[in-house]
C-alpha cells in the first residue's frame, strides 16, 4: 500500500519575499512580473484576505486593496529555495518529484517507518521548512498523488492532513467534482448537466453513461471519483528517460507586431531550447512555433527537419520559415519554441568541416555561459528585446533538461 506526500508551499513567491524583507511581513503583498502588462503572480494571505487574487490585473488589485505592496518577482530566489527544499526532502526518501517550483510529491512507502510514520514525516518537514526558510507549507498525505493533493487542498494554509485509504470514500462522497485535481469548472458544468453534483454520484454513475458522453475520459473521471490514481511519483533523476520535447515560451512585455522584433524573441527562445538540448544530449527532428494573439487566441505550427539538430540557428531558421508562412492578424502576446521527436546524440564526429566548426563553436559558447553565468555571451540579435520577461516555466525542475534558463 503506497503512501504519497504532497508538500505545497503557501503563497510561495510572496512568502519568500516577506521572509527576505522583514518590512513586508504582516502586510498585503502582491508579487508581479517585470513587464508593463503585469498581473498578480502570487498574493500573500494578508492580500488574499482583502480580495486580491492570483491572475488579477494590478489596477484591479490596487483598487480593492489600496495599501497593497507590489514587489517585482525574483525568480532566482524562488528557484534557489526550491532547490534547497529538495535537498531537505531527500533526507526522507529518494523518490522526490518536483512537480512545480512550489509543489513536490514524495513517495515514502518504503521509508515512512524509519521516521515514525507519514504524519511524523509531515510534521518534521513543516518544522524544518519553517526553521530553515521562515515560510509555511501545507502537507497532504494519501494512498496516491490524487488524494495527497486533495488532502493538501482541503487543509491550506499551513495545514497537515492524512487521508487514509479507508477514509477516501467518505471524504469524496459529498465533495464537488471540481475540487479534485484535474477536473475544471467546465467539466463540472458538463457533469451537473447529467445530474452529477458530487464525487459520490460520479463514482456510482455507470461507466457506459460517462463513456458515451466523454469518451475514454469518462472512465478516467469515474476512477478519480473513486479516489483511484496509478500515476507514479517520477523522481527527477529519472525525468530525462521519457522526455518527449524541449520547449520554452514567454509572455512578451508588450504586444508586438513588427516581424524583426518577433524574430529577435524567437532567436532568444531557440537559443534557450537548444542550450538545454545540448546540455542533456538531445537533438530534435521537429520544431514547433507557438503564437498567442492579443485576443488570447493561441495556435501552433510545426515543421519536420531532414535530420535531428540542437543547433540554435538551424532551429531558428526553421522557426523563421514557419513565421514567414503566417499572416499575422493581430499583435502577438506570447511566443513559444520547442523541438520534438527527440533522439539521443551518438557523439560521433560531423561529416563535414563546416558542421564540425559549428559544433565546436556552440560547445565553446555553452562552456563560457556555464562557467561565467548564463547569457554571458549571447547572439547580438537577442539584445533587441529591451526587457526579458521573468516567468518561471510550469515545467521547471531543479535539475535536468527541464531546468529553464
Amino acid at each position: 500500500m503506497k503512501t504519497i506526500i504532497l508538500i505545497d508551499m503557501d503563497a510561495f513567491f510572496a512568502s519568500v519575499e516577506q521572509q527576505s524583507n522583514p518590512a513586508l511581513r504582516g502586510r498585503p503583498v502582491a508579487v508581479i512580473g517585470a513587464g508593463k502588462r503585469t498581473v498578480v503572480t502570487t498574493a500573500s494571505y494578508e492580500a488574499r484576505a482583502r480580495g486580491v487574487k492570483t491572475g488579477m490585473n494590478l489596477y484591479e488589485a490596487k483598487k480593492i486593496c489600496p495599501e497593497l505592496v507590489v514587489v517585482v518577482g525574483n525568480n532566482d530566489k524562488y528557484t534557489h529555495t526550491c532547490t534547497k527544499l529538495k535537498e531537505l526532502y531527500l533526507k526522507y526518501t529518494p523518490d522526490v518529484e518536483i512537480y512545480s517550483v512550489d509543489e513536490a510529491f514524495l513517495d515514502v512507502t518504503g521509508s515512512a517507518h524509519l521516521f515514525g510514520g507519514p504524519l511524523e514525516i509531515g510534521r518534521k518537514i513543516k518544522k524544518e521548512i519553517k526553521r530553515l526558510f521562515g515560510i509555511n507549507a501545507t502537507v497532504g498525505m494519501g494512498p496516491n498523488r490524487l488524494i495527497a493533493k486533495l488532502a493538501a487542498d482541503l487543509s491550506k494554509p499551513d495545514g497537515l492532513r492524512w487521508i487514509k485509504r479507508e477514509e477516501v470514500a467518505e471524504v469524496l462522497e459529498d465533495l464537488p467534482p471540481e475540487q479534485l485535481w484535474g477536473i475544471g469548472k467546465r467539466m463540472a458544468e458538463h457533469l451537473r448537466s447529467l445530474g452529477i453534483c458530487t464525487c459520490g454520484e460520479l463514482a456510482r454513475t455507470p461507466v457506459g453513461v460517462l463513456r458515451s458522453r466523454f469518451g475514454i475520459v469518462g472512465e478516467h473521471l469515474k476512477r478519480m471519483a473513486q479516489g483511484l490514481d496509478d500515476s507514479p511519483v517520477a523522481a527527477d533523476d529519472k525525468e530525462t528517460e521519457d522526455v518527449k520535447s524541449i520547449g520554452h515560451s514567454m509572455t512578451l512585455p508588450e504586444d508586438v507586431y513588427r516581424i524583426p522584433e518577433i524574430k529577435a524573441y524567437l532567436l532568444l527562445l531557440s537559443d534557450r531550447v537548444c542550450f538545454r538540448a545540448r546540455q542533456y544530449g538531445y537533438a530534435g527532428k521537429t520544431v514547433t512555433l507557438i503564437v498567442r494573439y492579443r485576443s488570447f487566441e493561441t495556435f501552433s505550427v510545426r515543421k519536420k527537419l531532414n535530420s535531428p539538430t540542437n543547433d540554435t540557428h538551424r532551429v531558428f531558421g526553421a522557426i523563421c520559415e514557419l513565421l514567414d508562412g503566417l499572416r499575422l492578424r493581430e499583435p502577438v502576446r506570447l511566443l513559444g519554441v520547442s523541438i520534438g521527436s527527440l533522439l539521443r546524440q551518438s557523439g560521433q564526429l560531423a561529416l563535414f568541416p563546416e558542421q564540425d566548426r559549428r559544433r565546436r563553436l556552440l560547445e565553446t559558447l555553452d562552456r563560457i555561459n556555464l562557467r561565467y553565468g548564463l547569457r554571458s555571451i549571447v547572439w547580438a540579435a537577442t539584445l533587441e528585446p529591451k526587457r526579458q520577461p521573468g516567468v518561471i516555466s510550469p515545467a521547471w525542475r531543479p535539475e535536468g533538461v527541464h531546468r529553464s534558463l
